[in-house]
């Protein structure tokens, strides 16, 4: 688990190759609001550390790029992730799956420090912010359910979802639902946001707002 010692920090990361976009505006709103809530954290533009997919490393080394300073230097010290992608063709963009599919070069048994690895995997909060050019709410399904399911395999919480519509960079700040306020919340709330996931056994109380 990552300790609760230290200040809390959080890494952002996004997706998108623009800039400029709307998942970069998702981004810069998380950002905002972590300012407020006085939490240190990192923005990530996935491109500058990623330049190919995983291989099979008993035959080919990894691809020579900055993943390894990524994951390795910032998003194993972090508290919390939020991930900005935008959707294409429904699921995350290739950058941000490619992300997910790198770090088994880390927690791999055949990597000589796996163990820490896992141990400094766990325990994170974890948000999910997407761009669509479509509103239909199940353009996103997908996304937010490999997140959750990732969240539940490294013992983590998924404490936030936004998803925002915009095709022009920039649009999403014209979303009448107001994505970019919800995802300054969600920088803001980051590590106070009430989060429950029960079990049959688990022991909860009779309210879940307690007065």
């Amino acid at each position: 688990m990552n300790s609760t010692h230290q200040p809390k920090r959080l890494i952002v990361l996004v997706g998108s190759p623009r800039r400029d976009g709307n998942s970069a505006a998702l981004a810069q709103a998380v950002m905002a609001g972590a300012a407020e809530a006085g939490t240190g954290a990192s923005l990530h533009f996935l491109d500058d550390y990623i330049g190919g997919f995983l291989t099979d490393e008993r035959h080919s080394p990894p691809p020579a790029d900055r993943y390894g300073e990524l994951f390795l230097e910032h998003f194993l010290p972090a508290d919390a992730a939020v991930f900005c992608t935008p959707i294409y063709w429904y699921g995350m963009s290739a950058q941000t799956k490619a992300f997910f599919d790198r770090s088994f070069s880390y927690y791999a048994d055949a990597y000589p420090e796996a163990k820490q690895v896992h141990q400094r995997m766990s325990g994170k909060r974890i948000g999910l912010a997407v761009a669509s050019e479509e509103t239909y709410p199940g353009a996103a399904m997908g996304i937010a359910h490999q997140i959750q399911e990732f969240s539940r395999y490294s013992h983590s919480e998924f404490v936030g979802v936004v998803h925002g519509a915009g095709n022009s960079r920039g649009e999403i700040s014209r979303d009448p639902r107001n994505p970019l306020l919800a995802a300054r919340d969600l920088g803001r709330e980051i590590f106070t946001r009430p989060y429950s996931d029960y079990r049959m056994d688990t022991p909860r109380s009779s309210q879940v707002w307690q007065n």
